[in-house]
């Protein structure tokens, strides 16, 4: 039995960094112990209610908690998700000042925190095209870092399934965004898998695999990505539609994710569940163990 154990050790991937997005009922601070009850090495939160505008500002004393949590905790990587409200290519003009203030808010609340990475959604044009939407989400970001100066957290674009007008489907669309903006050192990217599956990029054979990732580093660049969400899909390859599946229980399978957690390009990025979720912490324990077994290699 130990020398099963001991070669089921050896054939994981070191340093696998995996984790799921956690509640922070009770506090930001008690997502740390969510996280680690289950295994979590890294963490996904919002740092407010995700469907407000507006949330009271983070008192000493939740900074404090949050630290504290921190400094004791065993999860090596925190990153924030920002308000699902937030447009910041909003055709109106009220929606885009909302958009643009909840963005700064966020922004503020992660500096305070210590959090790195604000991971956003790009925008959705509604109905004004493609191109005025990409200059809309660039005037947006270079307001909000003026405002911001001298933060360390950055600004974390993700990929989109392109339902509807949302932009960041394609990879040169999240490129024009980073090239546009007056800092884009301030800048970089998720890979939803679900999302990215849903816009076209075949990633469930190692052939498309291996095509999306290089596509992705000739037009970004690797050295842009600092997280993964990764999610199944429920709809096939080029849907457009965005609905996440378990791991192996969708339309990208096991394979897909396979390749992934065993991508030594990619051990180093933080990848995180987005799974479907019940009352308790069930089906994250079960979608972080299949993706263990994933990374075995055989």
């Amino acid at each position: 039995m130990k020398k099963r154990k001991d070669s089921y050790r050896k054939s994981l991937i070191p340093n696998l960094l995996i984790g799921a997005h956690q509640s922070i009922a009770g506090g930001i601070h008690k997502a740390f112990e969510r996280a680690e009850s289950i295994g979590c090495s890294v963490l996904q939160v919002f740092t407010k209610s995700s469907n407000q505008w507006y949330a009271k500002p983070l008192s000493d004393e939740d900074i404090t908690n949050y630290k504290t949590a921190a400094s004791k905790s065993s999860i090596r990587h925190v990153i924030a998700h920002d308000s699902y409200l937030i447009n910041l290519c909003a055709k109106d003009i009220t929606i885009l000042k909302k958009s643009r203030d909840a963005f700064q808010d966020e922004l503020k609340r992660c500096e305070k925190l210590g959090i790195r990475y604000l991971n956003f959604h790009p925008g959705s044009h509604m109905g004004v095209g493609e191109e005025d939407g990409i200059k809309k989400i660039i005037e947006s970001l270079n307001l909000v870092h003026q405002q911001t100066n001298g933060f360390n957290v950055l600004s974390v674009l993700e990929t989109t399934a392109g339902q509807g007008t949302s932009i960041g489907w394609r990879f040169e669309q999240l490129s024009e965004i980073i090239n546009g903006v007056a800092e884009p050192e301030r800048m970089a990217v998720c890979i939803d898998t679900c999302h990215i599956f849903a816009a076209g990029y075949e990633i469930s054979t190692k052939e498309g695999y291996e095509q999306t990732i290089k596509e992705f580093d000739r037009i970004i660049g690797l050295n842009k990505l600092v997280a993964i969400h990764v999610n199944d899909s429920k709809k096939g390859l080029g849907s457009r539609v965005d609905r996440h599946e378990h791991i192996g229980k969708g339309m990208i399978g096991k394979n897909g994710f396979r390749l992934l957690v065993q991508d030594a390009r990619l051990i180093h990025i933080p990848k995180i569940l987005e799974t479907p979720k019940g009352k308790d912490l069930k089906e994250d324990k079960v979608n972080l163990c299949v993706l263990r077994k994933l990374a075995i290699k055989k």
